[in-house]
């Protein structure tokens, strides 16, 4: 029963981990209408789901290390 026990929280934290690694999408540098000049960086995927995205408050941006602030 521990051995069933300890390979089903294996497999969740694998899963957690796989979604997080996942879960960012690569913006490349572009230049907008107004003419400034925009970096490249991850942005967390859209999913609707504010809870989850890096900009809100509780959540790391893993590619940066900023803490969000938005609620």
């Amino acid at each position: 029963m521990k051995k069933v026990v300890s390979i089903m929280l294996m497999v969740m934290s694998l899963v957690a981990i796989c979604s997080v690694a996942f879960a960012d999408t690569y913006v490349r540098p572009h230049v907008r209408r107004d003419g400034s000049f925009v970096q490249g960086h991850y942005r967390s995927d859209r999913d609707n789901n504010p809870w989850n995205n890096w900009s809100h408050r509780g959540n790391v941006n893993p590619h940066t290390g900023q803490r969000g602030n938005r609620w």
